[in-house]
């Protein structure tokens, strides 16, 4: 991995507020991601499981996380299953966990090669009174592929008839929510990291830059800065390409007078981090970009003031329209009249700010989570408004990330450009 060593001490209090949501007597099991194939004999990128990476560290293929509570065995209460490696697989593919490097990493002294997972599970699946399997519960979720938990789930209602099974999604939307003090440093260091790439870039974009190009720019400062890359698929979208809101081709000549939308941030050590910014390709806002863009900066200031212990995503969103609403208004693009007439399930605003303004932000971009649980201090949430006018090629949309603690929230790309005069002066250098 190119980040640095992550303090096994979150891994073991993850698992200990973990095993505190388990009833009596169950046991719990979570499998890594699969390497997934290309053609021939090519594989993508590994990217792990989050929540087997949120109770262990272990950011190795082929492993498997087993947490029983109530085994009479003490060395049997938490027990990692990795792939057992060897010289020949060091010489292909270089150094795997090592059972002393996982329990390093994880704080799990009882690790075991991934040959003896069936046989060890046998035997307490005969003692316990349930078992909780893994599997993706995110509302936004489309899964087309069988992961390797859903294999897995089939292979235990096979060989175990009769076993219950539950689902531990909940319990991870429930403890992930809340970010410790050592997560948010990761995910700062993510901000850092994107705000390092946002600040070459104002220095390289000209009229006739191409997307793509702004993109590699972006890739390189990430990654000499131990960043695996973008948290999420870059979006660097110039003119009309703006208004569309998952644009991902980055492919287009970047033109005087345009602007362009970035959607583009760092993940480090698996946590995301989430940014976007709207700037001239020229190094000058016209006076219409800058009143859209500062509509835009006004409802996301008031939306942050209203990320507070107590709050909620629906009040919250809610709220965030009626500012909007008024921006709109003042900028010539809806009439008063028709928004006091509107049909309240069907929102005028909707039109030219059609997402939503904040969701949750940690190992996923768009973080799991019961989404209508009130806001606590630790969660941390990016605030993202956006205006979109498709007949004038214009949109915009601004975007940091927030920790809400009990005094507000605190911005954690506060270090990141975001005023028209700071972009433009930096622009100009």
């Amino acid at each position: 991995m190119k980040y640095l060593p992550i303090d096994s001490q979150l891994f073991i209090n993850n698992r200990e507020r973990f095993c505190k949501l388990l009833k009596t007597n169950c046991l719990a099991i979570f499998n890594s991601n699969d390497q997934m194939p290309t053609n021939a004999d090519g594989t993508m990128p590994f990217r792990q499981n989050n929540d087997l990476f949120y109770l262990s560290g272990i950011d190795q293929e082929e492993t498997i996380l087993l947490i029983y509570p109530g085994a009479d065995n003490e060395a049997q209460t938490e027990m990692l299953f990795v792939k057992e490696t060897s010289k020949e697989i060091a010489i292909w593919e270089g150094e795997k966990h090592s059972k002393d490097s996982a329990t390093q990493t994880s704080g799990i002294k009882s690790v075991h090669w991934l040959a003896n997972f069936e046989e060890i599970l046998a035997n307490l699946i005969k003692e316990c009174d349930k078992v909780y399997v893994n599997s993706n519960e995110h509302e936004r979720a489309v899964v087309r592929v069988e992961t390797r938990d859903a294999r897995f789930i089939k292979k235990l209602n096979k060989d175990f008839a009769g076993i219950k099974l539950d689902s531990s999604a909940p319990f991870m939307h429930e403890l992930r929510a809340i970010k410790s003090d050592i997560e948010v440093e990761m995910i700062q260091k993510a901000c850092d990291i994107t705000e390092k790439g946002f600040r070459r870039v104002l220095g390289f974009i000209k009229p006739g830059v191409m997307e793509y190009e702004i993109e590699a720019e972006l890739t390189h400062e990430f990654i000499r800065n131990r960043s695996r890359g973008f948290a999420y698929e870059p979006i660097i979208a110039s003119g009309f390409n703006a208004c569309v809101l998952h644009y991902l081709e980055n492919n287009k000549e970047c033109k005087d007078g345009d602007l362009i939308l970035m959607d583009v941030a760092a993940e480090y050590g698996n946590y995301a981090s989430d940014l976007t910014r709207s700037i001239p390709v020229s190094g000058k806002y016209s006076e219409r970009q800058a009143a859209v863009y500062n509509a835009v900066l006004r409802v996301m200031k008031q939306a942050v003031d209203m990320l507070v212990v107590g709050n909620n995503l629906k009040d919250y969103h809610a709220a965030v329209g009626k500012l909007m609403e008024g921006e709109l208004i003042d900028l010539g693009l809806l009439k008063k009249e028709d928004v006091e007439n509107q049909d309240h399930e069907k929102p005028l605003f909707k039109k030219y700010f059609m997402h939503g303004t904040s969701h949750h932000l940690g190992l996923d971009v768009h973080d799991v989570a019961d989404l209508e649980r009130t806001f606590e201090a630790g969660m941390v949430f990016t605030c993202e408004p956006g205006i979109y006018i498709r007949d004038e090629n214009l949109g915009i949309r601004i975007e940091n990330d927030y920790l809400i603690t009990e005094n507000g929230a605190v911005d954690l790309m506060a270090n990141i450009p975001i005023e028209i005069e700071e972009i433009e002066a930096l622009m100009a250098n």
